[in-house]
């Protein structure tokens, strides 16, 4: 009895004690797992460098600079080799990266309010992105590690700050292909020989990449010349070196549009350092598809290459299982969230988001739009860019995803490669000016800038839509505000009752966009009008859904108030 009764004492000690060993061992292997060891360098002598500010908004750092244009945008220079040209990048633009990092991370909270769910998200991502600098040349690596030493030490509760910059990089991928957020749906095109105007390569694009306002307010525009391979330009954000749309001093362009992907088990090289790779390193398309062949990638994506000296503009797309370049028979080329290789198109996958979601419909409307404008002259690429009608020009509301211009573009872009010309667009949105820039006087006249002054083609400024001066455009201004108050409502503060005047206008702001009955009949749902609720729903059916999943979500609500 006395052997009996030691043995279930020594149990009781030794069964929590193995279960801390096995633990804490978990927790070692986990921390050596995911450590990620910055790339090591031999001359940190850059680090010592200041920035001054010879002229009032000027910045200046070992000959890099960056102010901020007239046009709200701000304009940075970087050479040199990649540390040197990482920690001017970080020095200069200290107080982006921070707004821009807090931006992020108040978006994050905002779509995912759970503390528990976020914990478990960063580990999560920890351990996805274990192997990710494996995926990086060392000079990226390296970029990035200069960029971190400005990383602002408020934010050192998810990582040290170059595992957040080195992490940043792939959560484009991670948001399209793990929760299937679509925070993604850009449209672009090229149009050449008897489609535009001069018969040169014209390419236009919407990055449709929504992270929040504060996201899209201090957009950079970025041009580097690197040690090695060829200088550039690309539009970005503070603490990003990867790509999403770009020009190298070649004429070859650079854009990328999400596809729709399987989970994926771990992380490869992210497709905007894929596309930054390209813009650096490419000087024809043969170039670009010998790079991306190159690379494992860990989601599925299109790439825009155009080239200006070859005239031409092919598709990379590029997916986990495989690779496809389409060269179109027309001088045409339209790409927009959707697979189009013969061997792509039957996937299950790519024919499941042409089937739910916008895709192929805002690829019909940019067939039908270049049709109406051919030749396409830079002027009409904008007008393109902003058209806001569904096709045959239906009115289809406001921010319609299935819109070419769905009024969140992070930015809008239209390039002229043989001419080495690229137009910006200016807020909001796509809807401010779009100014220009010449690539070859940036890199042979700019370059040593010691004062403040313009850069921009003043004599080739795209004039503002005039959408922002209608009485439309201050609809959609208050639609917006009414719309984040519904679903302040409907998440947060549910006992809040709203008098049908507000809906009343919240109606007209948009009334022919769909979300402004469903999310009604919503509010009506949840405080026990079903009749009224089912009412909002049916009106909702009749409008354009850019989703399938948003349809069946209205169908499922109108049901449950029927059977109630």
């Amino acid at each position: 009895m006395k052997r009996k009764r030691a043995f279930y004492q020594k149990k009781r000690v030794l069964i929590p004690l193995a279960f801390l060993v096995i633990s804490g061992g978990l927790l070692l292997w986990y921390v050596i797992e995911t450590k990620v060891c910055p790339p090591e360098i031999s001359d940190r002598s850059p680090l010592e460098w200041n920035v001054s500010q010879p002229d009032s908004g000027f910045f200046e750092c070992n000959g890099n600079w960056m102010k901020q244009s007239e046009s709200g945008l701000w304009e940075l220079y970087l050479h040199g080799a990649p540390f040197e040209r990482g920690v001017a990048n970080g020095k200069l633009s200290k107080g982006l990266i921070f707004q821009q990092e807090d931006a992020f991370i108040e978006q994050i909270q905002e779509m995912i309010p759970s503390r528990y769910y976020l914990r478990f998200l960063k580990y999560f991502i920890y351990w996805f992105n274990r192997n990710l600098d494996e995926y990086l040349m060392p000079e990226f690596k390296e970029e990035i590690y200069g960029i971190s030493f400005s990383a602002d030490p408020l934010f050192n509760f998810i990582g040290t700050p170059y595992q957040r910059l080195l992490n940043y990089h792939s959560a484009h991928d991670i948001g399209h292909a793990l929760q299937d957020l679509m925070l993604v749906g850009c449209t672009s095109f090229g149009v050449w020989d008897g489609f535009s105007s001069d018969s040169s390569l014209l390419i236009g694009r919407n990055f449709d990449f929504y992270m929040g306002d504060a996201f899209a307010e201090n957009k950079i525009v970025c041009f580097e010349k690197p040690d090695n391979g060829f200088g550039f330009m690309m539009i970005t954000w503070g603490g990003m070196i990867g790509t999403v749309s770009g020009m190298n001093e070649k004429g070859i362009t650079v854009t990328i549009n999400a596809a729709k992907s399987e989970i994926p088990m771990s992380a490869r090289t992210p497709i905007s350092i894929l596309a930054r790779e390209i813009l650096q390193y490419a000087a024809s398309i043969d170039d670009a598809w010998q790079i991306a062949r190159e690379r494992e990638t860990f989601v599925s994506e299109s790439i825009l290459i155009g080239s200006g000296d070859e005239n031409r503009a092919a598709l990379i797309e590029k997916a986990p299982f495989g690779l496809a370049l389409i060269e179109p028979e027309k001088s045409y080329i339209i790409c927009a969230n959707h697979f189009q290789d013969k061997d792509f198109m039957h996937d299950p996958l790519n024919q499941e988001n042409i089937r739910d979601n916008a895709s192929l419909y805002r690829s019909r409307r940019v067939t039908q739009q270049i049709t109406n404008l051919m030749p396409v002259d830079v002027k009409g690429a904008a007008t393109l860019l902003r058209d806001q009608q569904g096709i045959n020009n239906a009115d289809i509301g406001m921010g319609n995803e299935k819109a070419i211009n769905q009024l969140i573009a992070h930015h809008s872009i239209i390039f002229k490669p043989a001419e080495r010309l690229v137009w910006v667009s200016t807020s909001p949105w796509q809807l401010g000016p779009y100014v220009c820039y010449d690539l070859t006087k940036i890199f042979n006249t700019f370059a040593p800038l010691q004062q403040r002054v313009e850069i921009t083609e003043h004599e080739q400024i795209i004039p503002a839509d005039p959408f922002l001066e209608s009485t439309k455009f201050q609809q959609f201004l208050k639609f917006r505000i009414m719309r984040a108050k519904l679903l302040n409502i409907l998440k947060k503060d549910k006992m809040v009752l709203l008098k049908s005047s507000f809906f009343e206008e919240f109606h007209s702001t948009n009334p022919m966009f769909y979300e402004v009955y469903s999310l009604t009949g919503d509010y009506l749902k949840s405080i026990g009008h079903k009749s009224e609720a089912i009412d909002m729903y049916k009106t909702a059916l009749t409008c354009e859904i850019p989703r399938w999943g948003e349809k069946e979500k209205i169908i499922r609500n109108m049901t449950s108030c029927k059977g109630q």
